[in-house]
C-alpha cells in the first residue's frame, strides 16, 4: 500500500512510531538507536524507518512543521498502516524561568487556538489531551531511568513568527496556563482521539523567551538524546 505522502509497504511500520518532525532527526534516531534500521517511505524526503530497539520493532518518522502537516501523516499512519501509538518527540520554546534549555516536558494537554479540529471534525475544544496510557508509561520510565521531567500544558501554535498585533507570548501564558510552544501536538492529539487511536508528546526546550537564549538547528538535530531514550523505551513498553 501507498499513499500520496508515504511510500512504504504493507506492513512496513510498527504499531508504535516515534515521530520528530525533522527528517534528519528521524534519520539520526534510527542510525544511532534502532537495530537493523530500514528506510521505508521518503516521498518529500520525509523520510521513515522501521527496525527495532532491545529486539522490540520500533518505527520513527518524521513530521514535518506544523499541524496540516502531522495531521497528514500521523492520520495516514493511524488509517492505512495499522499504527496504534504515535509519540511526538519535538522541540519547544519555553515560557517559564521554570523550563530552561534542554529540559524534557512531557505534555500533559495541548492547548490551541487553531481551527484544525474544527474544521476536521467540528470539535469545538481549544484543550485536547494525550493518551493517557502512554503518558503513564513514559512517567514511569522517567522516573525508573532517573530522567528529569515536567509535566505541563503545551501551547501548539500555528503562527512561528507573529505580526504586528499578535498576542504576547506572556499573555498568552497568563490566559492559558501554557508552560511551552511547539507546532504540531493538538492536531496529533486530535487524530488520535477521532481514530481511537493513542498519541503523546514529549518535547526537550530548544530555547527560552524568558531568557532569550537558543541552541543551533545542529544541537536541535543531534543532542536530545535524553527525549529519544525516554521516548524507545516508553514505546518497547507499550
Amino acid at each position: 500500500m501507498s499513499t500520496p505522502h508515504i511510500n512504504a509497504l504493507d506492513g512496513a511500520f510498527a504499531k508504535t512510531v516515534l515521530m520528530p518532525g525533522d527528517p534528519l532527526r528521524a534519520k539520526f534516531i534510527a542510525e544511532n538507536f534502532l537495530e537493523n534500521p530500514q528506510l521505508v517511505t521518503s516521498v518529500r524526503n520525509v523520510l521513515g524507518f522501521t527496525g527495532t530497539y532491545k529486539g522490540v520493532p520500533v518505527s520513527v518518522m518524521a513530521s514535518g512543521m506544523g499541524m496540516p502537516s502531522i495531521g497528514i501523516y500521523s492520520h495516514e499512519l493511524y488509517t492505512f498502516y495499522d499504527v496504534e501509538n504515535i509519540i511526538r518527540i519535538g522541540s519547544a520554546g519555553s515560557y517559564t524561568k521554570d523550563l530552561a534549555v534542554h529540559d524534557v516536558v512531557i505534555a500533559s494537554a495541548s492547548y490551541s487556538a487553531s481551527s484544525y479540529a474544527l474544521v476536521h471534525n467540528g470539535e469545538t475544544s481549544h484543550e485536547l489531551s494525550p493518551s493517557a496510557e502512554i503518558n503513564d508509561v513514559i512517567i514511569k520510565k522517567a522516573q525508573e531511568l532517573d530522567i528529569p521531567y515536567h509535566l505541563g500544558k503545551v501551547y501548539s501554535s500555528d503562527v512561528f513568527y507573529g505580526g504586528p498585533n499578535s498576542e504576547p507570548w506572556q499573555v498568552t501564558r497568563e490566559r492559558t496556563g501554557v508552560d511551552c510552544v511547539e507546532m504540531e501536538s493538538f492536531a496529533l492529539f486530535h487524530n488520535a482521539n477521532v481514530l481511537g487511536k493513542r498519541a503523546a508528546c514529549i518535547l526537550t526546550i530548544s530555547d527560552s523567551l524568558v531568557e532569550d537564549v537558543a541552541i543551533s538547528a545542529e544541537d536541535r538535530q543531534n543532542s536530545f538524546r535524553t527525549m529519544m531514550h525516554l521516548a524507545l523505551e516508553a514505546a518497547i513498553a507499550l
